[in-house]
């Protein structure tokens, strides 16, 4: 089983790119990370309650890979765990390649499954100008790679922290590619 480590927590009740980092963070099982303002089981993400506001909230939590700070960092970027509106900063794991439906074990006993990619924005070039244009490329094929992390739901609560480990439960095969959502 593929494990990985929590480098950075982090959360904020009101709308705002960033989210302010903490020691920990209680997952709320069918809600998402307590005090930060995506958390509910309808929609929070002002674009999607703009469509429908009682469409079931797909983006309870936000994880991005450690690695794609140091990316970044080589394209002239400086962008810190948060910064770009993340729950969870991650290391270890290539988070971009799981599959759908992925179930995540976090620390002792929270769980989080995989729902989607996150479709950056262009509130990230409010952080720091070309952001939003450097987390997605193109693949030989011309199709569009999102780098900006993954969104998932809390199907178990639990109090995670600092270093705590990110076991991977792959769901049954065939895997389905992680689309945007």
């Amino acid at each position: 089983m593929k494990t990985g480590k929590i480098i950075a927590l982090s959360k904020n009740p009101i709308h705002n790119v960033s989210k302010q980092n903490h020691n920990e963070l209680i997952l709320l099982e069918g809600l998402g990370v307590e005090g930060d303002v995506h958390m509910g089981k309808t929609a929070k993400h002002r674009s999607r309650v703009a469509k429908n506001p009682l469409q079931p909230n797909l983006r309870q939590i936000h994880l991005i890979e450690s690695e794609l700070y140091e990316e970044l960092k080589l394209k002239g970027f400086d962008i810190q765990p948060g910064q770009m509106g993340e729950n969870i900063t991650t290391s270890d794991l290539d988070l971009l390649k799981l599959p759908e439906n992925t179930i995540l074990k976090i620390g002792a006993q929270a769980e989080v499954l995989i729902t989607g990619l996150r479709n950056p924005c262009n509130q990230l070039n409010g952080i720091q100008d070309g952001l939003m244009q450097a987390v997605i490329e193109k693949d030989s094929s011309g199709n569009l790679i999102r780098k900006a992390g993954i969104m998932g739901i809390v199907t178990k609560g639990g109090k995670v922290t600092l270093n705590d480990n990110i076991e991977v439960k792959f769901p049954s095969k065939p895997f389905v590619r992680l689309e945007k959502i």
